[in-house]
């Protein structure tokens, strides 16, 4: 009764390879959360004849980490015993270290993790700076000795039943901040396996979203450092307000698809697609 959610946006030339992977998993649902796709993600994720896949299809973007939200709350709802969470453009020989994850889950971890610096490689000063912050936040929580640089915004990870049904809406929307509701909760958090970022095969992307997807980060774990301190969550350090993707994470949308859960509304049947269903989305 294991869950595999998959985030993906326009990842045509990595979802078939992706889903090889996954589809070998021994997990009971393959739940692909596509957001605003213009490409053929999603013709290509229909065209594969396996039951276990539900596609949970939102025609608006969704924004960065949404995706995440909306398929755990989806794996809750179905009953799932535990959730893997892989992005579509995961398209690496991971297959072991998916495995690994699952099966640390299974034997009582509520928050697997995945280290993707095992080594140190050269970086650049904005990696640096992203890395530092990471490190703070880890630090603050006393989690550092364990888990080193290791967090739920990069790489693979998977939750327990016990934290997915324990774990604010928030921490979920925002990675960093299921540390923070980890720790707080007293959940079990562990690094369980390794892979060198570059293993992930994740393609590069421009300057501009590598600048914003630090600014991202950094702002989440700002926010993250803010509740350590009880104090209101700020993106602010010093002058700078750290936004990166953050104004373009859809909360709306993703309370809209917390509230149809429970209902089963029309705003659900327009959003999920089983295989073999005729149901249409939005």
């Amino acid at each position: 009764m294991f869950a595999v959610v998959i985030p993906a946006k326009n990842e045509e030339k990595s979802i078939l390879a992706t889903m090889t992977t996954i589809l070998r998993l021994p997990v009971s649902y393959i739940i692909l959360v596509l957001n605003g796709c213009t490409d053929r993600t999603f013709q290509l994720a229909q065209s594969i004849p396996d039951t276990r896949i539900h596609i949970l299809y939102f025609s608006d973007p969704l924004g960065i980490d949404i995706p995440r939200a909306i398929g755990a709350l989806y794996a809750r709802h179905i009953g799932a015993k535990g959730v893997l969470f892989v992005d579509g453009d995961m398209s690496g020989d991971i297959y072991q270290n998916l495995l690994t994850l699952i099966t640390s889950v299974e034997s009582g971890i509520d928050v697997a993790l995945t280290n993707c610096y095992p080594y140190i490689p050269h970086r650049q000063k904005l990696a640096c700076l992203v890395l530092s912050f990471r490190s703070k936040l880890n630090r603050e929580l006393d989690l550092f000795k364990s888990l080193g640089l290791a967090t739920p915004t990069h790489g693979p990870h998977a939750l327990s039943q016990h934290a997915m049904h324990s774990l604010p809406l928030e921490a979920f929307a925002i990675p960093p901040l299921t540390l923070y509701w980890a720790k707080k909760l007293d959940l079990i958090i562990k690094v369980a396996t390794s892979i060198p970022h570059e293993s992930l095969h994740s393609p590069r992307k421009h300057r501009r979203h590598a600048r914003l997807i630090a600014e991202t980060i950094i702002g989440d774990c700002l926010m993250g450092l803010a509740l350590i301190q009880n104090k209101s969550p700020t993106r602010s350090l010093g002058k700078h307000k750290l936004m990166g993707y953050h104004p373009g994470r859809r909360f709306d949308l993703l309370h809209c698809w917390e509230k149809s859960l429970k209902s089963q509304d029309t705003f659900y049947e327009q959003h999920v697609i089983l295989l073999g269903s005729s149901s249409s989305s939005e």
